[in-house]
């Protein structure tokens, strides 16, 4: 009886341990790595208007690491270089981005604002940055994916 008893108790102590260690923890997604933009949204105060796609060659990449962030553009239309250095913060819900120095077309935008704040949906594979209205409203996204 008792080796009857030891056994029983054997066997829910392993299926307990078992149920334990393979339940999943969950981890939040993390903004550190490289993030390639896939398009970008319009809003019209509450829903996506518009969708714009990269055409014709145009890249946007975007490097978190460690609180510093790096983004450059490419776009074959436009003879102008597009990059920025700064660093980041982030709460689970909003990006803020302090761009230190760029590239000359960035400085000029640099000259009016150097914190830019966004909203941020953040995913394992995929974020969206989205600009708000003083009221609350989107009214621009930046959509981006994980290439790293």
């Amino acid at each position: 009886m008792k080796k009857k008893l030891g056994l029983v108790f054997l066997m829910l102590v392993l299926v307990s341990a078992t149920n334990f260690t393979s339940s999943k923890s969950h981890v939040k997604p993390s903004l550190e790595g490289t993030w390639e933009l896939v398009n970008r949204y319009h809003y019209d105060g509450i829903n996506v208007s518009d969708t714009l796609l990269n055409i014709n060659g145009y890249r946007q990449v975007k490097i978190y690491s460690k609180g510093k962030v790096m983004w450059t553009r490419y776009s074959p239309d436009d003879p102008k270089e597009w990059y920025g250095y700064g660093t980041y913060s982030k709460t689970d819900t909003s990006l803020s981005e302090r761009l230190e120095y760029g590239s000359k077309s960035m400085m000029k935008v640099l000259d009016t604002v150097q914190t830019f704040e966004f909203e941020l949906h953040l995913y394992d594979d995929h974020y969206n940055q989205i600009t708000l209205d003083e009221h609350g409203h989107p009214t621009f996204s930046e959509n981006y994916k994980r290439i790293d």
